[in-house]
């Protein structure tokens, strides 16, 4: 069993940054792709950006490429989503997920893809 936290959600001004953790218990972390998703209010939940799980390599929806950073630290067990000029968009419940998929060095994006979900942290940004 793997259990996921995210934690660092909150309410943030527009333009501003916000660093989303996600923490594992009972699994190594870097043993599977991690995938981080929202959902907006009303919404499907939809993918924000990756981490394969060997490389690594990173992915990310073209709605933030450029703006958030998808890192891990193995020591930790922690993935991280760095969030920057974030916008009121942006709003959503994100969780992250950990999936093992066959090939290491990819990405996965499709939300069946990924077997384990932590609870979801809320981030709300004004304008």
């Amino acid at each position: 069993q793997m259990q996921l936290v995210e934690s660092g959600g909150g309410l943030v001004q527009a333009g501003g940054s916000v660093r989303l953790s996600c923490s594992s218990s009972g699994r190594s972390i870097v043993t599977f792709a991690i995938g981080w998703f929202r959902q907006p209010p009303g919404q499907e939940r939809e993918f924000v950006a990756g981490v394969s799980r060997s490389g690594p390599i990173t992915s990310y929806a073209d709605s933030v490429k450029g703006r958030f950073t998808v890192s891990r630290d193995s020591a930790k067990n922690t993935v991280y989503l760095q969030m920057n000029s974030l916008k009121p968009e942006d709003t959503a419940v994100y969780y992250c997920a950990a999936a093992v998929g066959s090939y290491g060095g990819v990405v996965y994006r499709v939300k069946s893809d990924y077997i384990y979900w932590g609870q979801g942290t809320q981030v709300t940004v004004s304008s």
